[in-house]
């Protein structure tokens, strides 16, 4: 078991770009972090749709040769974690088909909550699915619509379903990016100049992939609006439904964003150490320096370690080219895998009293592994803080989450898990100040059901 929270997955679209899926290739290059099972990229030129897709890394799926036949000026592309249904290619994206009115292809990052009836009702009509996904779904939805034109099909589609979804079509003359009502996966908009001095598009999960293509981010795309690109114009935009109260995940702020991203119209990094000061003013305590849980804990280890004047060093070192361990997952191993992952510099850290900043606790045991691994390098106190609240209920809305007894906030109290990781003490970052942190307007919501159980979809 993993003991960490995966994002379901990246989209990238790219319209009227010269070599449109090599910068798909770059964008998701930039955004590994949200998808490291698998990837893919679709491209479109002379009407005709190209796939290719695979298990692995971006950088293990394509080269040189294999981008190349990606020919055309506009492609989609998709990094995957398998949470969702199985771990097999025929769960890797981008989602290719050929019917009534053509080709098209597609990319998803989210979960619908009605799948599994959709998919039954699918199937009693005739429907065969080569995967287990959600977005397989949309395919069907489309291929049986009787509307006269893809984007009414889509629309007809998006009638139907019930959940979060960030999507991007792919026609073989058109490109279509939507957000769901609720806005509860990331999806933006750039902008990006071509060597003539036309204007091209991008729409990307994050906004860290714009930087690496030189692309200008202008906006997100709305909750329940849909970007239409045809003809080298700038995207038309169409309101999909009845607009609702925006409820964006708040989880991306604490964990899943890269820091130099700007997810829902805020820097990450400015939020995570403007998280680490708050957490300072709730949850103070006397120590000798803050050192972060690598890399997810640094931007608010460093907002503590301002905020208390209390020393920062990177008293945990870790090892980014840990791959997969294919042995038995033994509690012995597990504790190897952690080591394998994280080293403490003894010398920085012996007979110090630790401040230890984490972003969450999941089910406890990797927290308890470092609390282990530090005291064997001679720590005298540590301290847990982690910056964000306890985590109490699983996500339905595309991020893997354990089930709820797994949970380990769902089933202790704050002593019973202090003892558990067997910290000489252990504070959260509360609801309101991580609100506090994203300056949040006084109406303004986000999906929070992680940390209070309040489902917003149901």
């Amino acid at each position: 078991m993993n003991d960490s929270f995966k994002d379901e997955c990246a989209v990238v679209g790219v319209y009227n770009c010269k070599k449109a899926a090599f910068l798909a290739y770059y964008s998701l290059f930039s955004m590994q972090h949200r998808g490291q099972e698998a990837s893919g990229i679709s491209s479109s030129e002379n009407q005709k749709i190209i796939t290719i897709k695979n298990r692995g890394l971006v950088t293990d799926v394509f080269n040189q040769d294999n981008l190349m036949q990606l020919k055309g000026s506009m492609a989609i592309g998709h990094n995957r974690y398998s949470t969702a249904g199985e771990d097999s290619i025929f769960d890797a994206q981008p989602i290719f088909a050929r019917y009534g009115l053509g080709e098209i292809s597609v990319v998803h990052n989210g979960n619908l909550i009605n799948a599994q009836a959709l998919r039954d009702m699918l199937i009693a009509r005739g429907s065969i699915f080569q995967g287990f996904m959600d977005t397989e779904i949309f395919i069907h939805l489309i291929a049986q619509s009787n509307k006269a034109i893809l984007q009414d099909r889509i629309l007809d589609a998006l009638q139907q379903v019930k959940g979060a979804y960030s999507l991007v079509f792919l026609s073989r003359s058109k490109m279509f990016a939507i957000r769901d009502p609720y806005g509860l996966r990331p999806l933006c908009l750039g902008k990006i100049y071509n060597d003539d001095g036309s204007c091209g598009y991008v729409v990307a999960s994050e906004s860290c992939a714009f930087d690496l293509i030189n692309a200008v981010y202008i906006r997100d795309v709305l909750p329940g609006e849909m970007l239409i690109f045809k003809e080298g114009n700038p995207p038309e935009s169409l309101m999909i439904s009845e607009r609702k109260i925006p409820h964006p995940c708040i989880f991306e702020y604490v964990y899943f964003a890269r820091p130099d991203s700007k997810v829902f119209g805020r820097m990450v990094y400015s939020v995570r150490k403007e998280m680490g000061m708050q957490l300072t003013k709730e949850k103070p305590v006397e120590a000798d320096m803050v050192i972060p849980v690598p890399d997810s804990g640094v931007a608010a280890a460093l907002g503590y370690s301002q905020a208390s004047q209390i020393p920062f060093e990177l008293g945990i070192i870790r090892n980014h080219y840990v791959g997969r361990t294919f042995i038995e997952p033994t509690q012995s191993v597990r504790e190897i895998k952690v080591k394998l992952k994280l080293n403490p510099i003894a010398e920085i850290i012996r007979d110090k009293r630790l401040i230890v900043i984490d972003d969450s606790i999941v089910r406890g045991t990797t927290s308890r592994q470092i609390v282990r691994l530090l005291r064997d390098a001679g720590a005298k106190e540590i301290h847990m803080r982690i910056s964000s609240p306890p985590t109490i209920s699983p996500c339905f809305y595309g991020v893997d989450t354990p089930n709820k007894d797994e949970l380990i906030s769902a089933r202790m109290d704050l002593e019973q898990i202090c003892t558990y990781i067997e910290a000489d003490s252990l504070a959260y970052l509360s609801l309101e100040g991580l609100r506090n942190s994203l300056k949040c307007h006084p109406d303004e919501l986000f999906c929070q059901a992680c940390f209070d159980g309040n489902y917003i979809i149901s």
